[in-house]
């Protein structure tokens, strides 16, 4: 099996097919020895390893597939940058955009990395394949290479059906190899290939020490991403599509410092932040509105940061935005006061929660009193805010969606846990509950957090969060 279609099958118009012996002959002699650089043992190694033996001992005897994952195309012969599956780049520790198409097994004698060897010059993939040849995408490392980076036994990508005997489980990301797990067991396992998928999820809820390295690196250019998007503010005032200027900027940050952005940035200027996923980013940044940047760069290494500012575009929130903004800050401080080791994941939600059901029966916007609009049953406050306060984060935004609930939402906190914190408020423009002052004000304030031995870690606390300190720091980058 294999990432690309057969030769004959990938070769378009931009390419040439090596129908000519005369051509085939001359495209693929007169090359010199490669010139490589020196592989070493990734830094992520070890800690690759140590993951690939806690999973293997909840499934003992069990031969376990995890794909990379194929390329995916965006537009008739274009595809969308490749970035491997989160349980496959956790498991190897192959970040970016390494290997389209490899296969991990974790089998009951030895864990295989099965990849796609580089072609070589003498063949018609060298220079026709737009999907691997090197002419086209650059050198690719050789399986000796990629033993030598990951410790890990490599083999080619063809001969990975050999290796699929005994019992199977998958976790079902692509669908040849999973078509393939399928015919060589003879059965679909669907329990089986769920309970690998809620593994490898929960395999991710304690970051070891790498990992927490990586987020405080994607952090840290996820703050210089926001630091840029305030001094180019006069260039998204002055822009009919401002949302634009700053989805951009922050863009280039992170495509410079890391891989790309960890989701889509949400650049919401104006009544668009009261859009919790507003991603068009087409309208313009007014001086006197807010502007809601929810935004993360993405290490190189598949980490992702995500965090929210909202942000006075004159530099000075007026009144009634900095009403709630202190409203949602004050709900944050309270969830930040109980995240800590023993306390359920649903806690630190529950705090946020108190506090802004308090704040709008003050404000009289409540048609019961807070302590009855916080039961199950009832629940009138998260008519503004209708999403939960935290997640967790890691390898994908929403990371380790798939583990169990009892060890996600009714789960306790524990040192080295990583997620976000993100109480928000958002007045819809069109909302006749609430006065006019409120209408079309959104905020959300978002911060990433560490469990630690004896409480937590504000990962982001180098992003001001206090309504005069982003007034003064936005005022020092004018």
């Amino acid at each position: 099996m294999s990432d690309s279609q057969p030769l004959d099958e990938r070769v378009t118009n931009r390419s040439l097919r090596p129908d000519s012996p005369v051509f085939l002959a001359w495209v693929t002699s007169g090359w010199g020895a490669r010139v490589g650089q020196t592989v070493q043992r990734s830094a992520v190694a070890d800690f690759a390893a140590q993951r690939r033996a806690r999973l293997a001992e909840r499934f003992p005897g069990v031969r376990l597939v995890v794909p990379a994952g194929s390329r995916k195309v965006r537009s008739n012969d274009t595809d969308y940058r490749f970035r491997a599956h989160a349980a496959f780049a956790h498991l190897t520790g192959l970040g970016g955009e390494h290997e389209p198409g490899a296969v991990l097994t974790i089998g009951p004698d030895e864990h295989r990395l099965y990849l796609r060897p580089p072609a070589g010059r003498e063949t018609p993939e060298f220079f026709a394949d737009a999907r691997s040849g090197e002419f086209w995408v650059g050198p690719r490392p050789t399986l000796e290479d990629m033993a030598v980076a990951t410790g890990l036994r490599t083999a080619d990508l063809a001969g990975l059906r050999d290796d699929l005997a005994g019992p199977l489980l998958v976790v079902r990301h692509d669908d040849a190899v999973t078509a393939m797990v399928d015919e060589v067991r003879g059965t679909h396992d669907a329990d089986g290939d769920d309970a690998l998928h809620e593994a490898v999820s929960e395999l991710r809820l304690v970051k070891d020490a790498y990992e927490i390295d990586q987020m405080r690196q994607a952090v840290a250019a996820t703050i210089a991403g926001f630091t840029d998007v305030v001094r180019a503010l006069p260039r998204a005032l002055a822009h009919p599509r401002g949302e634009r200027v700053v989805e951009a900027t922050f863009g280039a940050r992170a495509r410079t410092e890391g891989n790309t952005v960890g989701y889509a940035t949400i650049a919401a200027a104006g009544p668009h932040a009261t859009t919790l996923h507003w991603t068009d980013n087409d309208g313009p940044v007014r001086r006197g509105d807010l502007l809601l940047l929810d935004a993360g760069v993405e290490a190189q290494s598949l980490y992702t940061a995500d965090l929210t500012r909202t942000l006075p575009v004159g530099g000075q929130y007026s009144p009634v935005q900095r009403q709630v903004y202190q409203a949602v800050l004050d709900a944050a401080d309270a969830a930040f006061a109980v995240a800590a080791p023993g306390t359920r994941f649903r806690d630190v939600h529950e705090a946020a929660m108190g506090v802004l059901a308090d704040r709008l029966a003050q404000w009289g916007l409540l048609p019961v009193a807070p302590e009855v609009a916080l039961q199950p049953d009832q629940q009138h406050h998260r008519r503004w805010m209708v999403h939960g306060t935290s997640h967790h984060l890691g390898l994908d935004v929403h990371d380790c969606a798939q583990a169990r609930r009892e060890l996600y939402l009714d789960g306790i906190l524990q040192p080295g846990m990583v997620f976000t914190i993100e109480p928000g408020l958002y007045f819809q423009p069109d909302d006749l509950l609430v006065p006019e002052q409120l209408r079309g004000i959104g905020v959300r304030i978002e911060d990433d957090v560490l469990v630690t031995a004896d409480g937590c870690e504000n990962l982001s606390a180098g992003l001001p969060r206090q309504a005069a300190a982003v007034e003064a720091w936005m005022a020092s980058l004018a």
